[in-house]
Order: C-alpha cells, then structure tokens, then sequence
C-alpha cells in the first residue's frame, strides 16, 4: 500500500503544531508580575479611573475662567404695527379726528449679543470645589497603587498553587510508579503463594487511590495554570512551569516595615485620608450657599428693526449680585449632609487602621509559623524515608506485615507533599507580610532597578 505523501506532510505539520501549542514556558515571578500590572483587566480598570478624575480636576478649574457668550437672532416679521411717541404724545390725550401717520412697513427683526460674565466671589465655593476634586484624584491614585498591590498579590498566590500543584503531580507520579512496581511484585508473589491475595488486594487498592489523587493534582495544575495565564493575557495553550528558581533570591532580604511605617504606606488607608480632605472641603462648599455671588458683566448687543431703529456698539460692563434666599432655611441640611459623609469617611478610616495593624500582626505570625513548619517537615522527610527503609527491611525478613509497609510508604509520601507545601508557604507567607505592611509592589520594582 503506497503513502500519500500529502497526508504524511499534514500529520507531521499537525504534530509540530500541537508540540507547539503544548510547549511549556517559564517566567520568573518578577516578570509575570510586570506582566500582569501591565495588561491586567483590574489595572487597567483602576488607571482608566484615575484618567476620569484627573479630567474632572481639569473641568473644574476652568470654572475659575471667564464665560463669553454669543447669541444672535433673525425673526421675520408678520404686518407688525410700529407706533412711536415723544414722550410729549404720549402725555397728552389723543384726538379721534386727527390724521394718523402711516406706521413704517415692518418685516425683520436682527439681534446680536456677546456677554463676558466672571465669577469674582462665591463664597469660596468654586476654591473649594477645585480643592476637593484634587483630593479625589489623589484619592483614585491611592486606589490604583492599592488595585496594582492586589494584582501582584493574586499572581504570587496563582504561583505558590501552581508549584504545590506540579509539585504534587510529580511526586504521586513517582509514588504511582512505585506503587505499580509492587503491585507486579505481589501479583509474582500472590501466583506462587509466598502472600496471601489479601495483600495483593490492599497493594492495588494504594494504586487506585494515589491515580485518584494524581488526577485531582493533575486537574489542579490546569485549573490554577488556566487562571494565571488569563490574567497575564497569555495565549489558554501556555503551560507556565514553576520552579523555586522563579522566586528572586534577595527576596527575605527586604526589611519589613514598622507598624508605624505600615500605616504610612497602606495605599488603601491613604485613599481613605484623601477621600477624608475631599469630604472636609465640600463641607466648605456646601457652607458657601449661605454667601451671595457677585460677578463681573460686560457685553455689546446690536439691534436691528427693520425701517425703525438701529443699535450699534452698545457696550456694557457693571456687577451682577445673585443670592438665593431660600438657601437661609434649605441649605442647613446640605451642611449636615457634607459632615455627616465626613463623618462616615473618619469612621471607615479608624476601623482601616485596626484591621491593618491586626493584619500585619496575623501576617507576620502565619509567616513564621511557616518558617517553623518548613523545618519539621524537611526533617520529616528524613524520618519518614528512613521509617519506610526500616519497614521495608522488616517485611523483607518476614517481621512486619504489608499494613505497615504500605502506611510506612503512604506516611513518606506524605510528608514529601508537605514539604514542598512549606517551602510554597515560607515564600507566600512573606509575600503576605510584605503586602499588609505595604511594600509588595515595590518589593518587585526593586528587584527590577
């Protein structure tokens, strides 16, 4: 039967592009980071807000501008009756038989008008005004630096859970593999009646439940692999492999913050103290209805009836005083409103500022439990490996029984997992420490100068 060497040349293509699509790629922690605070949806996000404001900020100063405005208007005239009187006419009663003057024919009507008109007090309403917009916005920067903390946090999570998941992928593959190497041992054993079937039966029953747990890893991997390449925008077919290697080595060499500096550099707590400032000025904005706006007028109106009057280079310029009476009984609750939205800012701040010192405090005891964790199980590792020696030498011998053997082989295993599980944790953990006291973001930039 001849080839076809089409088909041959699809298969192989098809075959380099699925090794392609399967390679498997390695970035450090440091990258994917500057990867995520650059393309991430939440990053993103939080710039586009603070854009918003930095616009508001800038709409509100022009405010403190002039405003000129032109108006012009054309009107056509239906049989208009134009009657003028001297002021002498007008005073002296009208006579029934005298000739009445043909009124001039009417039939347009042309008025132009330009008005400058600017604010010269307010009560300092439009100072204050622009005062609390700039608090916002530095408020919204805060908020920003406190979303790209949070993003840079959620990838080193996705790192630690993929690591624990490949890690755990790679160890029950190689308990698998021993596991199935006992279960031909036994099956050799079994058929020529050195161990009962019983035995054999609890050595395959192991290979069922490490498959089973292998799946459950293998299903992780995906799943948290999946996660971190959707929020580094990466192609779904990118398979990241996490190794200790990724983690930068002068990691624990970054001194961690005070309490004191902690609060200092929280960007959540210091949006919280802009927000603060801007509630504290609109209190002042709200108060300055209480005062009468005065204003500078200045114009130039032309008018044009047609076979009447003309008007031409009609300036003026004068003061223009406005207030609002009704603001004297109407205004007390906008005032309360501003104080009481003060208030409620202040509150959230003094209950921030608990939590944040609870969570360093947290942070820093998880991180050195995870310090003391990592010590026990390396050296369980030693015990368990050498138990599992031991019992296998017994059960060689025909002094321990296929229990032991198989919970001394479980109990190694075991303590492998939570092993590479601590090691995660130790790296997590001061992560964690880093990001309650404020520093993660920069712990990262740091490393990159």
């Amino acid at each position: 039967m001849k080839s076809n060497p089409i088909l041959l040349s699809a298969v192989f293509l098809f075959g380099i592009s699925a090794v392609k699509a399967q390679e498997k790629t390695t970035l450090s922690l440091n990258e994917a980071v500057n990867i995520a605070l650059s393309k991430s949806d939440e990053v993103n996000l939080a710039n586009s807000k603070v854009n918003t404001k930095s616009y508001e900020v800038q709409s509100m100063k022009m405010n403190q501008y002039p405003d000129f405005k032109v108006s012009g208007q054309y009107l056509r005239l239906t049989n208009a009756d134009i009657r003028l009187k001297s002021s002498q006419e007008s005073a002296e009663p009208a006579d029934p038989d005298a000739e009445t003057t043909a009124s001039p024919k009417v039939n347009q009507l042309i008025l132009a008008q330009a008005n400058v008109t600017m604010p010269i007090f307010s009560g300092f309403k439009l100072k204050n005004s622009i005062k609390a917009s700039e608090n916002l916005y530095n408020s919204e920067l805060a908020n920003a630096s406190f979303s790209k903390e949070q993003t840079a946090m959620r990838v080193v999570q996705f790192y630690a859970d993929l690591y624990k998941a490949q890690k755990s992928v790679e160890l029950f593959k190689e308990s698998l593999k021993s596991s199935q190497q006992r279960v031909i041992d036994f099956t050799a054993m079994e058929q020529n009646g050195i161990i009962a079937r019983n035995d054999l039966l609890k050595a395959q029953l192991q290979v069922s439940n490490v498959q089973l747990s292998l799946a459950e890893a293998e299903k992780n991997v995906r799943l948290v692999n999946y996660y971190l390449v959707t929020l580094l925008k990466l192609s779904p077919e990118t398979q990241i492999v996490v190794s200790p290697d990724n983690v930068d080595a002068n990691l624990f060499n970054t001194t961690i913050k005070s309490e004191n500096e902690a609060l200092d550099s929280r960007k959540d707590l210091e949006a919280l103290r802009f927000a603060e400032k801007a509630t504290e000025a609109n209190i002042k904005v709200a108060q300055s209805n209480y005062y009468p706006s005065v204003s500078l007028i200045a114009g130039y109106t032309m008018l044009d009836l047609q076979n009447v009057v003309r008007v031409e280079n009609a300036m003026n310029i004068g003061l223009g005083l406005s207030y609002n009476l009704s603001s004297i009984f109407k205004n007390g609750k906008e005032v309360k409103v501003a104080k009481s939205r003060f208030e409620e800012i202040h509150h959230q701040q003094a209950i921030l500022t608990d939590h944040i010192k609870a969570e360093m405090v947290m942070a820093r005891e998880n991180y050195e439990l995870s310090v003391k964790q990592d010590k026990v199980y390396t050296e369980a590792v030693d015990q368990a490996s050498e138990n599992y020696r031991i019992v296998k030498d017994k059960y060689d011998n025909g002094l321990s029984d296929t229990n032991d053997l198989l919970e001394a082989d479980v109990d190694a295993l075991s303590t492998k997992i939570n092993q590479a599980y601590a090691k995660a944790n130790v790296v997590l953990k001061y992560y964690e420490l880093l990001e309650a006291a404020g520093q993660l973001t920069q712990s990262f930039n740091s490393t990159n100068n």
